[in-house]
């Protein structure tokens, strides 16, 4: 088992040794969101079933969806929402009644500590960026921002569990 962590911790300072060295400061969190290249939106429209919402979650691996209506970003339902909203085992119900309506949103070149803002006040764990029209082009997640916070750390940041006897524990858990 310690030949394992011999091996994590040598991948992890070649990976770090191959980048050049950079530091967080307050110019790299008032990059463009788009310097995190925040993933493309997944959409449903108004007329989506709940159902659908929770399999295209499941296809995707995502915690969100956006809402649509034409082409314009309409509302958007997450885990969250299911979890909190949904109490009965109909999942035909239309999105409309669980989605959170007209939510706050970014442009890809607001700076990353606009959306640092807004996560942090508002509770949001994605905020879907918008173009100058509404339509969604994009959403940006804390792990998006956990990460690359974390490319500013590659010595400090290791993926080893505390406890190495944990560590098959450690790798099955959600979300990981």
């Amino acid at each position: 088992m310690d030949e394992w962590i011999e091996e994590d911790i040598d991948l992890l300072t070649e990976r770090a040794s191959d980048k050049a060295n950079r530091v967080l400061d307050q110019h790299m969190i008032r990059a463009p969101i788009r310097y995190l290249n925040p993933r493309p939106p997944v959409t449903l429209p108004l007329t989506a079933t709940v159902a659908e919402v929770i399999a295209v979650m499941r296809e995707h691996r995502i915690g969100c969806v956006l809402v649509v209506e034409g082409d314009r970003l309409a509302g958007i339902i997450t885990e969250r929402d299911l979890l909190l909203k949904l109490d009965r085992a109909d999942l035909t119900p239309p999105i409309r009644d669980f989605m959170t309506p007209d939510p706050e949103v970014l442009a890809p070149d607001d700076p990353i500590v606009y959306a640092l803002n807004k996560m942090s006040v508002g509770g949001f764990r994605h905020v879907p960026l918008v173009d100058v029209e509404h339509r969604p082009v994009g959403i940006v997640s804390v792990k998006d921002i956990v990460d690359y916070i974390v490319d500013f750390f590659p010595n400090d940041v290791l993926t080893l569990p505390p406890d190495a006897a944990r560590r098959e524990a450690w790798r099955g858990r959600d979300g990981g």
